[in-house]
């Protein structure tokens, strides 16, 4: 978000569109969008980015005139489903949040102006994690038992009744025409009770099936433009939101599909990536004679957790049925595994100890940390491979682009 100060300079925001658009459009990336920020507008982040974000699209918009690309790259900003809500839980009733209204008016106009989707990013998952009186059958695509009912309108997911509360958020205030994109929108597969293989494949191939019919939604019939998040795990995002944060990929980190999808084209499923190279075939675990009960354990297991990933750990989750030795040794061997199995790395105040017998379990995979120049090589290799999916926003540090 601190590029939003880089970009209101000119030679900033002229230098950034030369060397990370217009470099790679030349090249014949066929980039469509730059998006500014990423939610700027969540609540959490207590106003920060109010004053910011307009500017930095405008200034953006300008460099990519300058540089004769403004009428094939648009620029958009991705906002959280929040931005607009509806006092009665009817789409009918949708407007945009009171306290970013006059705010939300002026960017809508600004994209109005220059042909600019507005992109929200849609999560059913979201919905569910923060309502224990969630209806968990709402939140998939084959019918609830708990409808909402607008008028000659009936909604049985929550993604249509989300979409369309933004519709007559933009028609109420004059901009009903203007084109949406579905930015982010997935489900992930650890580190909530919810969260789960059988859930995320059921909720994407759902949305891939639903979208796949070109019928949009009762308030804008017609072909859906949505990207699947994500590609791939990320085990150093932050799980301020919750531990489910690092687990929405598709695949695992090594390039494993999670789970099969029909994407409605000829050998168009997730396929294994090829050429992965991985570290030895072994595991650092809590030493058999090392007792529980020694007042290292708990540092120790805090310390390997706040350095590595331990998101697979809680109430059902993937490795919640571990005994508190399995708890301490998927810890152990997570911070092993990301030193590159360092033998410095598995000591633990005499703690650990290395072992080739594999821990995993039929639901808990310790993993085995790949060789650091096959990293992006599987990427390359997957991407290459007949994976059909909707495309996957890329991160940078500040925005994405959205490339075909």
């Amino acid at each position: 978000m601190t590029c939003f100060r880089y970009w209101q300079r000119a030679p900033g925001r002229h230098a950034w569109v030369s060397q990370n658009v217009s470099n790679h459009f030349n090249d014949g990336v066929n980039i469509r969008y730059v998006a500014v920020g990423n939610e700027p507008f969540l609540r959490t982040y207590n106003g920060s980015f109010l004053q910011n974000t307009l500017p930095a699209m405008q200034n953006i918009q300008g460099a990519l005139a300058q540089a004769g690309l403004s009428s094939r790259v648009k620029v958009t900003v991705p906002l959280n489903a929040d931005v607009y809500q509806s006092s009665s839980g009817r789409p009918s009733d949708g407007d945009f949040r009171a306290d970013i209204r006059d705010l939300m008016l002026s960017i809508i106009k600004f994209q109005s102006d220059n042909g600019s989707p507005f992109t929200v990013n849609i999560y059913p998952f979201i919905s569910l994690y923060n309502d224990p009186n969630f209806p968990v059958d709402y939140a998939f695509f084959d019918g609830t038992s708990s409808p909402v009912v607008d008028g000659s309108i009936t909604y049985t997911n929550v993604f249509d009744a989300n979409h369309d509360t933004l519709i007559w958020a933009l028609r109420k205030n004059g901009f009903g025409n203007l084109p949406i994109i579905v930015g982010e929108i997935g489900w992930p597969t650890d580190g909530d009770m919810n969260a789960n293989l059988q859930f995320a494949q059921k909720f994407n191939q759902g949305f891939i099936t639903h979208i796949s019919t070109g019928q949009g939604t009762p308030m804008r019939p017609g072909p859906i433009d949505a990207y699947l998040f994500s590609l791939i795990d990320e085990d150093e995002k932050s799980i301020q939101p919750g531990n489910f944060e690092r687990h929405w990929g598709i695949y695992t980190f090594d390039g494993l599909p999670k789970y099969q999808m029909n994407l409605g084209v000829t050998n168009g499923g997730p396929v294994r990536a090829r050429n992965v190279k991985y570290l030895d075939k072994k595991w650092c675990v809590f030493r058999p004679t090392a007792s529980l009960a020694d007042a290292n354990v708990a540092p120790s297991v805090s310390y390997a957790c706040a350095n590595a990933d331990c998101t697979s750990l809680g109430f059902m989750t993937s490795c919640g049925g571990l005994d508190a030795r399995g708890n301490i040794s998927y810890a152990f061997n997570s911070y092993y595994q990301k030193n590159d199995q360092d033998d410095v790395a598995c000591g633990f105040n005499n703690l650990a100890t290395i072992t080739d017998k594999d821990p995993t379990t039929s639901t808990c995979r310790f993993e085995i940390m790949i060789e650091t120049d096959s990293g992006s090589s599987w990427m390359t290799d997957s991407i290459q491979s007949r994976f059909a999916l909707v495309f996957h926003l890329l991160y940078l540090y500040c925005l994405f682009l959205t490339m075909f």
